[in-house]
């Protein structure tokens, strides 16, 4: 395969691991080398979390560099624009629309920057934003948003459903799996 390297951003208690973790056995039981690093910042705390996931034929190390990333799924507007540096010319970022305030806004120290989606289709990245929040809470609980967000990324590779599905099965509680295919479907036919 083709090597692919993608990032995962959001804010912590989105739900970005277990966003990771779904990826990362996707592609491994497609025969790829994948590499996945957490990167964590305040994640406790409402900050920032990154995670790296690389996959390919042989891959070496689990981090993405500047200019590198196939793609950038994001939680959350502003981590989008925050991280975008990191998308490799022809890459795309595939986003929730959700606007989640970080400290300085909350404080009101800082506003939130309006317009992003634009901003950033101007700085010439290729943007897919989605409402993954109304959506997750149509399949039956706004915490489905990085499984809404996975549908979507689905798009972008050439695996059938059913791989996808069976990935589900495999990396969510079973307890959770029939909300998950949801949010799932709903996002890959949004």
């Amino acid at each position: 395969m083709q090597e692919k390297n993608i990032m995962i951003v959001g804010v912590g208690g989105q739900g970005s691991l277990l966003a990771s973790r779904l990826l990362g056995h996707l592609l491994q039981q497609e025969g790829c080398d994948v590499k996945v690093s957490e990167v964590h910042g305040m994640s406790q705390r409402g900050g920032s979390v990154v995670t790296f996931v690389r996959c390919g034929d042989h891959v070496y190390s689990p981090v993405i560099d500047r200019g590198e990333a196939d793609f950038i799924v994001s939680f959350e507007l502003l981590e989008a624009a925050r991280w975008m540096e990191y998308l490799k010319p022809g890459g795309k970022i595939v986003t929730s629309t959700q606007q989640i305030d970080p400290m300085p806004v909350i404080t009101g120290k800082a506003a939130y920057p309006e317009n992003l989606t634009e901003k950033m289709q101007a700085a010439g990245v290729a943007v897919d934003a989605l409402d993954c929040l109304t959506l997750a809470e149509k399949a039956g609980s706004p915490k489905a948003v990085n499984i809404v967000l996975m549908g979507r990324l689905s798009h972008y590779f050439d695996l059938p459903r059913e791989r996808w599905e069976d990935a589900l099965a495999a990396v969510v509680p079973p307890k959770y799996l029939e909300l998950n295919r949801k949010a799932f479907q709903l996002g890959r036919n949004a």
